[in-house]
């Protein structure tokens, strides 16, 4: 089990130390304070990386590429261990998309390929393309799991442990929802993430029934000499096929915290009272397969 900490918009500032800059730029100017071969790196591909520029967006071939340039030159290194396809696409057939890949993979600027956010058979039909066409296969799924969300149980894990995969859970404190700095009927505390959110954030997360489950887990949180933060990221890390979990801690503060959760082990009556609180495969708050930006209709081209 491992947690890995993001480089984003929300995540840990090291602005201060390395100065200003994109988020690869500031990573890169760190990198070069430690050994290389001790860091797992990752990154991401799909965003449109220019509005006004059709051509700068989705999985396809010359996006890939184009890319992985660009990120490589930003984090001043020859590779990137892990590069990730940020969300699927129906409208580049997904052996463009693996051909990509694993042209990068036999140049060894990245080493294993992920995806993020793709359905349970949108990874299958990729393991498929890579076995009939004798291509590097995707090892890695990133996919939103955690108390409010257990959807991943019924076809995502079970897929992954089947076929070897690893998967991290993407948003494992829902956003930060589960840290429990959000109080029913309250203001949201000043500076936080969703200060200022409205709509979906609201109508998602700001209900009785997972106010309920937070309040539940927060006595169990103390009961176990644990933080919130550490209690639900420590069972997200320990679940059967879960490899890690991302993190996003944005003070040195938080970054402690989250950290501590490698120390925070469960008996069975512990495991049973969670499941009592989150029943498994429940849904609270939707995440998996609740995203806008990913594409989950059926493929334009066929492969």
């Amino acid at each position: 089990m491992a947690l890995a900490l993001e480089m984003g918009v929300n995540s840990f500032d090291t602005a201060n130390i390395y100065g200003k800059g994109s988020s690869e730029e500031v990573l890169g100017k760190a990198l070069q304070q430690v050994s290389r071969d001790r860091i797992v790196l990752a990154s991401k591909v799909h965003v449109s990386m220019e509005d006004s520029n059709p051509n700068a967006r989705g999985n396809s071939r010359k996006h890939i590429l184009d890319q992985v340039h660009q990120s490589l030159k930003r984090l001043g290194t020859d590779f990137l261990d892990i590069y990730y396809i940020h969300r699927p696409s129906t409208t580049i057939p997904i052996d463009e998309t693996l051909r990509a890949l694993d042209d990068l993979i036999r140049l060894d600027m990245v080493r294993y390929i992920g995806t993020s956010s793709f359905a349970a058979w949108q990874v299958m039909e990729s393991l498929w393309v890579s076995k009939e066409y004798g291509l590097n296969r995707f090892v890695v799924e990133q996919s939103p799991y955690h108390l409010l969300d257990r959807s991943l149980e019924k076809e995502l894990l079970p897929m992954a442990q089947s076929y070897g995969m690893g998967v991290l859970s993407w948003s494992p404190l829902a956003g930060g929802f589960l840290t429990g700095k959000y109080q029913r009927n309250q203001p949201r505390p000043s500076g936080s993430r969703f200060e200022s959110a409205e709509g979906d954030w609201n109508s998602k997360h700001l209900v009785d029934p997972a106010f309920d489950m937070v309040e539940k887990l927060q006595v169990l949180a103390r009961q176990k000499g644990c933080t919130l933060t550490q209690l639900n990221l420590a069972w997200c890390i320990q679940q059967a096929g879960m490899t890690g979990a991302v993190i996003g801690a944005r003070t040195l503060t938080q970054l402690q915290d989250q950290l501590g959760a490698m120390c925070c082990r469960f008996s069975a009556e512990d495991l049973q009272h969670i499941d009592e609180i989150s029943r498994p495969g429940q849904v609270v708050v939707p995440y998996h397969l609740a995203d806008a930006f990913a594409d989950f209709r059926p493929h334009q081209f066929r492969w």
